[in-house]
């Protein structure tokens, strides 16, 4: 089992920037990846952003490029989004998600991730 809890989440003005946490703990070494979800009211949840434990690799959603950077902290066994340049469109509740690799490589979709965090609101306001 694989023990996840965010935090960082909060209401911020278009423009701005949050940078969410999170905290992992039990098997992780069985979750090559981390990954970020978010789901807004009345829309599926969708993917954000993921990492590998090992080579740091990154993959993110077309809509976050450019504006958001996951990063990871072995030490702590924490991984981070900085959201730059926030939109009002980024409103939602953030997941964060640990789960499997196909062939080395980070698989951005959710029956790929096993664990999942209880979620952490992010609002923009315009």
């Amino acid at each position: 089992q694989v023990q996840l809890v965010e935090s960082g989440g909060g209401l911020v003005q278009a423009g701005g920037s949050l940078r969410l946490s999170c905290a992992a703990s039990g098997r992780t070494f069985s979750s090559p990846a981390m990954a970020w979800f978010r789901q807004a009211p009345g829309k599926e949840r969708e993917f954000v952003a993921a990492i590998s434990w090992s080579g740091g690799s990154t993959y993110y959603a077309d809509s976050v490029k450019g504006r958001f950077t996951m990063s990871r902290d072995h030490a702590k066994n924490t991984v981070y989004l900085q959201m730059n340049s926030l939109k009002p469109e980024d409103t939602a509740v953030y997941h964060c998600a640990a789960g499997r690799m196909a062939g080395g490589n980070i698989i951005p979709l959710r029956s790929y991730y096993d664990y999942w965090g209880q979620g952490t609101q992010v609002t923009v306001s315009s």
